[in-house]
This record gives C-alpha cells, structure tokens and sequence, in this order.
C-alpha cells in the first residue's frame, strides 16, 4: 500500500504510527506498543525551575512558523543519540500533514534563533507527540509544557507519548496498557478539537499555577 498523508491519519485513528530504524533506513514499520505513553493533560508537574524559566521572557514561543526546521532539526542526530527514526519518506509525510492542518510544531526561540522544539499530530481531541529537539536547554521542556498548556484550553482530552522515557516521566507520563489506550483514543479522535496554540500570559501563569 502506497504511504500517503491520508494513510498515517487512518493508522492514528486505530493507534499505529510509523518509525524507520534509522535515518537511512529505506523501509517503515508501524509501531503497535503492548504499553503506551501518555500524559494526563491535568496531571502534568513542572518542576519550580522550569516554571521560573517559562515566567521570563528568556524564550519566546510560536506554533506552526517553522515546522519545515523543526522536523529536520528532530531527524538530526544528538548527545547521546547518534541515530532517529525520521527518515526522509517520513520526514515528507508530516510536512505533507502539516500542509492539511493535522501537523503541528512548537518552537522556543532565543535572539531570533530556533533553539528548542517539538511536532505531533492532531486528530479530533487526540495530540500524538512525536519528536523533539533543543539546541539550548529546556528549549525542548518549555515547548512540552506551552503544548500542553495549549491542548487544555483547547479541550483536548489525550496527549499521547508514544512510550514512557526517563525524560518524559518527570513531567508525569505514565505507560498504560494497549486495550485501555486504545478506549481513550477512541473517545478522543471522535470530539472535535482546534489546536488554540495563542496563550496570553495570564493564561500561561493561570496554567503553571495549576501545576504540581
């Protein structure tokens, strides 16, 4: 079957998603984890310094002006990771994503510079966190905590991880099991959702204070 834009929405809808073994691997496999990660979009915790970090005006936040560098920024290799699974066909899908609305980055800039960011997918009340990247630290944190934020004003009801990571754990994701992911997913994909990625600043403090 030919992949196409149109085909990662329908796998998205049932809870499978693609992933190459490299950057130069040819060949894609779709993903169908017995345990899932996912971050309780009311349970997430921000840790004070991070928080203190967001209340600046060190970092400036935007959503969908650069999603393009974003992704290739994710695909290139970092610290303690010398290979991802982005590869150039899926690289082409997302952006074809993005091009239908269902995309999304966030990025952190500093001096004008992209510093940090990261891109998912959209899909009725569903987010489906993919990659992300920083060049400075807790660019990529601050563009997680802004994304979630975001899906809560927006009513989102499910942040999916993918997996559960030491990293990802300090904000609070959990690994559930297939069956009960699958039942939120299915309840989620069927609300209507339009990803509101405009936050005010008393918005932004509102959400960090609601935090543990």
């Amino acid at each position: 079957m030919q992949l196409s834009p149109e085909l990662l929405l329908r796998a998205y809808a049932v809870g499978i998603f693609p992933m190459a073994e490299s950057r130069s691997a040819q060949e894609i496999h779709w993903i169908d984890p017995d345990r899932r990660g996912i971050l309780p979009l009311h349970g997430v915790h921000v840790p004070r310094r991070l928080k203190r970090r967001l209340r600046s005006d060190e970092f400036q936040v935007s959503c969908d002006t650069a999603f393009g560098e974003v992704i290739r920024a994710c695909a290139q290799p970092a610290r303690g990771r010398k290979e991802t699974w982005i590869n150039p066909t899926i690289e082409r899908l997302y952006v074809g994503l993005h091009d239908m609305g269902f995309a999304h980055s966030i990025e952190t800039w500093r001096d004008g510079r992209l510093c940090g960011g990261l891109y998912g997918v959209a899909l009725g009340a569903a987010f489906f966190g993919e990659s992300m990247f920083h060049r400075v630290s807790d660019a990529s944190k601050v563009a997680l905590v802004y994304l979630v934020a975001c899906l809560r004003k927006s009513g989102f009801q499910l942040l999916d991880t993918q997996f559960e990571t030491p990293h990802l754990r300090q904000f609070g994701v959990v690994e559930i099991r297939r069956e009960d992911y699958r039942q939120r997913l299915a309840r989620a994909v069927r609300k209507p959702a339009q990803l509101d990625c405009e936050l005010s600043r008393d918005e932004l403090n509102a959400f960090l204070d609601s935090c543990r």
